[in-house]
């Protein structure tokens, strides 16, 4: 009986699984070929991994990073099981949680709000809950290694479940972020990335990261559904393809140091916001850049990229007109001369008597440069316009800056867009204004753009941050850059128009004759502008620029920096400042084709001795066999109510010397004192600054 009523039921069990057998296969099969058409006809993407980008030297700037966001399960079945919590075990955890991974990164508040935002309360709140209604995704800790992974799994509580994966209640979820080495510097050249949160995507949304994301990103992959006799698994059918890797021209020591120099002229001066450009000329390659703004909490970070923003750029302009007023034979040597009287509206404060081109250009004058522009333009001056596009003066220079502006210049025709007509008056206005830098915007880094080329003998290289793009496999294939322009000028103008901006660095009535320094002969030109704010010329502030190249005789690089500041001070003492601390930096590491350093080349052959006393001075010299010795002063304390004068002493004697006068000492340079301010005599006013300059 027993084994007729099995037999029964395994009769009807088999009735049973033939009829669902035949249901499926027969009278429902085109239903479950769709459903199974339908699901091996789905394709996923694969996200391509982002490429690196990377400094000149290899260095990476931007790269990517697999981090977990560690998590646990408290609806797991390993937890279900126990019969009752472990308290004591779970407060353990919760310990290490508050030490380790704290849910709030400051917990040094009020009592009451400390025992809220716990681990404690957190893990009690959730496991004393029925547990089909615990959170299986309760996240510990964000972005973290695979080590912190391993330390949270050997927590107290957690330990006790052995395992691995999915078999422990706690796992981790991989993803990349993007991180970047060197943190602030180069910011905005640089660039970042944001998520596209519908898509999952990463692409960059300034500086490289945006200007160059199609070559970063790579090339989405592809996986599809494919039925195995295990079942239906995912098959890549198109594999993902790595972005590139940007190799830029970047210098890290460089960038260091430009932004040093920067953020120190803009702090000394009060500047709400400076940028600066180095760039070697021969090549065009940008070696630094740097982008810096005084931020609320009165510190300066790097902000917005000025330096492909157009600026009305003032007299730095005027080296630009002069090199088109050679080229077109309006002036034929630096030695020509031209009335500096007052002219459409514009005086001259150095004077206004007969100058020659180099006076012209050291002394800023305003009316001679807008004169020598008039003698070729004045007739039509919509040609002035048409010169400037002649030398690709606003033709995109596709640097690798995002967000690059082009130079706007009104092209100065005898109707407005209107069909109004415009008065030759008003238009010789207008062209005297742009020959001097005035009605005009250009961005930094093309005005750079043409001093690079008067350095470089007149050819205009491009000015590129990219150097390379290397390829999954690791090979390079090197960005050709090419020029603007072959020339925008003879070398012969090129040569004229060197040795006018020379002496504003070096001229006798020069505006920038502190930019002198006998280390590095740089020769570049000032310019300021007044700010538009709201439609009107901002008059409490001024930008100073100075651009130039250096050394004078073989530049090797040019630099530009633009400061936006109060007015009282002058483009010498602010963005002059940066290009000149910038080269000597340079100069002291030997990168600018000089042998040996500074200090070497004026210590060699005579002793530098430091003494107490002229017999001290005497006993040294005898010991040393020499009869030839510099001497570095020492002092003691101060005497009397009025400035010492520390000039020759060593740093430390200087400082100790000041300081215990009252007064705080700012010191600039390296050596001993060669120059101090106040000068000596000067009474003494306790708490006020007292500045010195040192030189080896």
């Amino acid at each position: 009986m027993r084994y007729t009523f099995l037999s029964l039921i395994f009769l009807v069990t088999a009735v049973l699984v033939t009829a669902k057998l035949v249901q499926t296969t027969v009278f429902e099969a085109a239903a479950w070929n769709e459903r199974a058409r339908k699901e091996l006809s789905k394709v996923t993407t694969i996200a391509p991994e982002r490429g690196n980008i990377l400094a000149a030297n290899g260095n990476i700037l931007a790269c990517n990073l697999k981090v977990y966001d560690i998590m646990l399960d408290l609806r797991h079945s390993k937890i279900k099981k126990l019969r009752q919590i472990p308290w004591e075990s779970v407060d353990s955890l919760a310990d290490s949680l508050d030490v380790y991974f704290p849910r709030r990164s400051n917990l040094n508040v009020h009592p009451d709000t400390f025992a809220r935002y716990t681990w404690h309360k957190k893990l009690r709140d959730e496991l004393e809950k029925e547990p089909g209604r615990r959170r299986t995704n309760l996240r510990i800790a964000a972005k973290r290694s695979s080590d912190d992974f391993d330390k949270v799994r050997n927590f107290p509580f957690l330990k006790d479940f052995k395992g691995s994966g999915f078999r422990i209640p706690v796992y981790k979820n991989a993803r990349d972020i993007r991180i970047y080495p060197y943190g602030k510097m180069a910011y905005r050249s640089i660039g970042r990335v944001n998520e596209n949160f519908k898509t999952g995507e990463f692409h960059g949304y300034s500086g490289l990261e945006k200007d160059l994301d199609s070559l970063l990103y790579g090339k989405p992959g592809r996986t599809k559904k494919v039925a195995l006799t295990s079942g239906i698994t995912n098959w890549t059918d198109v594999p993902a393809q790595r972005g590139y890797d940007i190799v830029t021209t970047i210098d890290i020591d460089l960038q260091d140091m430009l932004e040093q120099e920067l953020a120190k002229v803009c702090s000394e001066s009060k500047a709400e916001w400076g940028t600066a450009i180095l760039m070697e000329v021969a090549t065009g390659e940008i070696k630094a850049i740097s982008n810096i703004e005084l931020l609320d909490d009165g510190t300066y970070g790097e902000a917005l990229n000025r330096a492909v923003i157009a600026y009305e750029p003032g007299s730095v302009m005027k080296p630009i007109s002069l090199m088109i007023a050679f080229e077109d034979g309006l002036v034929k040597s630096v030695n020509d001369v031209i009335s500096c009287a007052p002219f459409q509206r514009t005086s001259d404060p150095h004077g206004s008597g007969m100058k020659s081109m180099k006076q012209v250009i050291e002394q800023s004058s305003n009316p001679g440069i807008a004169r020598v522009i008039f003698r070729g333009y004045a007739q039509d001056p919509s040609k002035f316009y048409d010169r400037l596009s002649s030398i690709g003066f606003f033709e995109p220079i596709h640097s690798g800056i995002a967000d690059e502006e082009k130079p706007r210049v009104r092209k100065l025709l005898p109707q407005d867009s209107r069909g109004n007509n415009i008065t030759m008056t008003a238009r010789h206005l207008d062209l005297a204004r742009q020959a001097y830098g005035y009605n005009t915007v250009i961005p930094p880094l093309y005005t750079l753009a043409y001093y690079n080329a008067i350095a470089n003998k007149g050819r205009m290289v491009r000015p590129h941050l990219v150097r390379s793009l290397r390829d999954e496999n690791g090979r390079d294939s090197t960005v050709t850059a090419g020029y603007i322009r072959e020339h925008v000028c003879s070398e012969q103008t090129a040569e004229k128009v060197k040795q006018c901006i020379r002496e504003v660095v070096w001229g006798k009535h020069g505006t920038a004759r502190l930019v002198q320094d006998d280390r590095v002969e740089i020769a570049g030109k000032t310019g300021t502008a007044y700010p538009v704010e709201n439609g009107v010329y901002n008059h409490a502030k001024r930008r100073y620029a100075f651009a130039g190249f250096f050394p004078y005789a073989e530049p090797r690089y040019s630099c530009m920096a633009l400061v936006l500041g109060p007015s009282g001070t002058s483009a010498n003492r602010t963005s002059g400042q940066v290009v000149k601390n910038i080269a000597l930096k340079m100069y002291s590491r030997g990168m600018l084709g000089n042998t040996s350093n500074y200090a070497q080349e004026r210590s060699s052959g005579t002793p530098l001795l430091a003494a107490s006393t002229s017999s001290s001075d005497t006993r040294l010299s005898q010991g040393l066999n020499t009869r030839k010795a510099r001497k570095i002063s020492t002092a003691g304390p101060p005497h009397g109510k009025a400035m010492p004068d520390v000039r020759g002493y060593d740093a430390p004697s200087a400082i100790r010397i000041l300081e215990q006068a009252g007064l705080n000492v700012i010191v600039r340079g390296s050596g001993r004192v060669a120059a101090q301010t106040p000068e000596a005599g000067t009474p003494l006013r306790k708490g006020s600054r007292a500045y010195l300059t040192l030189k080896i």
